[in-house]
C-alpha cells in the first residue's frame, strides 16, 4: 500500500484529547502520513492539549469570533477546510465525535469525494435536541461516513440499526482511555497551591464540571443551588469546580458558590492536571460526555447532570447514574455516595466498558484494512462477490 495522507480535523479540547493517541499511532506507521488541521473553537484549551501531547498542527483555521452563531461558525469552517482539502488532497479525512468541526469536516470531505473516517461513531441519545447540537451533528456525520469506528458494541448496534453496513464498522474501544492512561503517568503539576495541598489531605473531594448549552438558565441555577446545599451540609468535603469560561455559565454559578469556604473554583485546568485531579477525587458530578468514559477507568463513580446520555454503557454497567438537573435529586445522589459505602463501592468497582487503552492501535489497523478493502472492492464487485461480511 502506498503511503496515504490522512487529514485530521478537530477544534475543541475533547476532540484533541481523543485524537492525540490516533495521530501518534498514525505517525508511527509507515503506511500513513498525518496532516493535522485545527479549527480552534477552543483556542487556549486546544493549544494546551496539543502541546501536552506533542502535536504541532499543519494548518490552523482560527475560526472563532466573539458572539458568532453556529451558522456563521459552520460557514467559516467549511470555507477554510474546502481550501485546505483542495490544496493538500488527503486520501481520507478523520473526524471525531460530534462538534461543529466534526460535521463540517465530514461534509466538506464528502463534497470533495474524500473518504470520511468517524472516530467515536454511533453514540446516540435519540433526541436530536439533547445534547444540542451534538446529537444532530453525530447523526448527520454518520450519513457522510465511509469508515465508522465505534467505541463499544452498543454503538456498533446503533449504526447497524440505522442501516450502516457491517463491513463499514469496526469496534475499537474509546481512544480517550489511551490518552487518560498516558496523562496519568505524567503526574502533571496543578499550578494551583490549593490543589497541590489536596494530595496531602485525607478528606473526600467532589469534582464538578458544568457547561452544557441545554443547561443554561434555570437548570444551571438549580445546579448551583445544589452545590451550595452540598457544601453547607458537608463541611469536611472539598468541592472542586474548574469553571468553564463561558460567560453564561460563570454568571450563573459564581454568585452562588464564591462564599462557600469548602468550594474551590479554579480556572479550566490543563488536561494533564485535570486527569490528576480526577484521580484524586472521590466522585465526579458532571454534565460532560467525556467524563462518563474517563472517570470509570479510574474507579470514580459518575453522577451525570443530564436526563439522557449517549453513553448508556456506563449507566447500564453501574459506573454512572443519571441525576438530571433538579436540585433535590443532585443533593440526594451526592450525599448517598458520600455516606453509603456499599452504594459507593458498587459504582467504583464496576467494570469500565470503554476500553483497555489500545484503541489507537486498533484504529490504525482499521484504516489499513479500509484502504486494502477499497483497492479490492472494484475487482470484487466486477466478479459479483458479496462484500457485506468482509
Amino acid at each position: 500500500m502506498n503511503t496515504k495522507r490522512i487529514m485530521f480535523v478537530f477544534g475543541t479540547r475533547p476532540e484533541a484529547v481523543k485524537l492525540a493517541p490516533v495521530i501518534g499511532a498514525t505517525r508511527e506507521s509507515t503506511n500513513f502520513e498525518a496532516f493535522v488541521v485545527v479549527t480552534a473553537q477552543h483556542r487556549s484549551m486546544l493549544d494546551q492539549v496539543n502541546e501536552f501531547f506533542g502535536i504541532a498542527p499543519d494548518a490552523d483555521l482560527g475560526v472563532m469570533r466573539a458572539g458568532q452563531t453556529l451558522a456563521s461558525l459552520t460557514g467559516r469552517t467549511m470555507r477554510g477546510l474546502d481550501a485546505l482539502m483542495t490544496r493538500h488532497r488527503p486520501d481520507a479525512v478523520v473526524v471525531q465525535g460530534d462538534t461543529t468541526s466534526t460535521l463540517v469536516g465530514a461534509l466538506t470531505a464528502f463534497y470533495r469525494r474524500i473518504p470520511v473516517v468517524h472516530v467515536e461513531a454511533g453514540l446516540r441519545t435519540f433526541d436530536r435536541h439533547a445534547p444540542f447540537p451534538e446529537e444532530i451533528n453525530r447523526q448527520l456525520t454518520t450519513r457522510l461516513t465511509d469508515l465508522h469506528l465505534a467505541p463499544t458494541p452498543g454503538c456498533r448496534q446503533n449504526l447497524l440499526d440505522e442501516q450502516v453496513a457491517a463491513a463499514d464498522i469496526e469496534v475499537t474501544g474509546n481512544t480517550v482511555i489511551d490518552a487518560l492512561h498516558w496523562a496519568i503517568r505524567q503526574h502533571s503539576p496543578y499550578g494551583i497551591d490549593a490543589l497541590e495541598a489536596l494530595d496531602e489531605q485525607p478528606g473526600k473531594v467532589l469534582l464538578v464540571t458544568a457547561h452544557r448549552r441545554e443547561s443554561w438558565g434555570a437548570p444551571m441555577h438549580a445546579i448551583g443551588r445544589a452545590l451550595a446545599r452540598i457544601a453547607m451540609a458537608e463541611p469536611r468535603l472539598t468541592i472542586v469546580l474548574p469553571m468553564h469560561m463561558n460567560p453564561a455559565v460563570r454568571a450563573t454559578l459564581l454568585p452562588l458558590l464564591l462564599e462557600q469556604p469548602n468550594v474551590l473554583v479554579t480556572p479550566p485546568l490543563p488536561y494533564g492536571a485535570f486527569c490528576r485531579l480526577m484521580q484524586r477525587s472521590t466522585l465526579v458530578l458532571t454534565d460532560s460526555g467525556g467524563l462518563q468514559e474517563e472517570a470509570p477507568a479510574l474507579g470514580k463513580p459518575v453522577l451525570v447532570m443530564r436526563d439522557t446520555t449517549e453513553r448508556p454503557e456506563a449507566v447500564a454497567g453501574g459506573n454512572a447514574r443519571l441525576v438530571g438537573t433538579e436540585e433535590r435529586r443532585i443533593v440526594a445522589a451526592v450525599r448517598l455516595l458520600l455516606h453509603d459505602e456499599d452504594a459507593y463501592a458498587a459504582m467504583a468497582r464496576a467494570i469500565n466498558p470503554y476500553g483497555d487503552g489500545h484503541a489507537a492501535t486498533r484504529t490504525v489497523g482499521a484504516l489499513g484494512r479500509f484502504f486494502a478493502r477499497s483497492v479490492d472492492r472494484p475487482a470484487a464487485v466486477a466478479a459479483g462477490l458479496d462484500l457485506s461480511s468482509r
